[in-house]
């Protein structure tokens, strides 16, 4: 609710991320220049923020830092522009999107991993394939409820990117990688993922 002409919920939401912005290594790039551009309702809470918010959330697409963090267009273009030249977050093309990353954090396939999981169609194939490795296009398409096509088109991109072999039947590559970024991201990217991390003590196996 607005007091005063202030958002109070955007304030809140800023000050949360900033916080967790504040400790990232080379946030202080990103204060004010001091040139004059800055947006009037911007600065540093909102650069920390999306420091914050990049960190949390990685591979996130432009519309989603601005709409969660609830920041205008003009504000999170400014502020992502100067930490993309700053060095604190790094981009990536995916399709019609542009995902940011913390600079440095991330290998191409863990970046191109992220993307994907970001995608609930995607995402929901991996966990499945995870949770049930013998599952079939069919059983896919009818657990989350999509086409079969869709699932044929998702699984040509995830082989194209690395993530899924189809040489018999659905495997997924690097299980251990995609389990590793599905539990430490599950809160960002939703129920389904915080449902397999909680899952994956049971998941896991191990073969000494």
């Amino acid at each position: 609710m607005a007091e005063n002409g202030v958002d109070e919920e955007k304030r809140a939401t800023l000050r949360r991320f900033a916080a967790f912005g504040a400790a990232t290594p080379l946030v202080g790039l990103g204060d004010d220049d001091g040139s004059g551009d800055e947006p009037a309702e911007s600065g540093s809470d909102a650069r920390d923020a999306i420091v914050g918010y990049v960190a949390a959330t990685p591979g996130a697409h432009f519309s989603k830092v601005r709409d969660d963090l609830k920041l205008g267009t003009g504000e999170t273009q400014y502020h992502l522009r100067h930490l993309l030249e700053e060095g604190v977050v790094e981009s990536r093309r995916d399709g019609d999107y542009k995902r940011f990353f913390p600079t440095g954090r991330f290998s191409e396939f863990e970046q191109a991993s992220l993307g994907y999981l970001r995608r609930s169609t995607a995402r929901g194939m991996v966990i499945e394939l995870l949770r049930d490795p013998d599952a079939t296009g069919s059983d896919l398409a009818d657990r989350l409820d999509v086409s079969r096509a869709t699932v044929s088109t998702y699984a040509r991109e995830l082989d194209e990117a690395g993530l899924l072999s189809r040489e018999n039947g659905y495997a997924v590559r690097r299980p251990e990688t995609l389990i590793t970024l599905l539990i430490r991201y599950a809160d960002s990217f939703g129920p389904d993922a915080a449902e397999f991390a909680g899952d994956a003590a049971q998941i896991i196996r191990f073969d000494p």
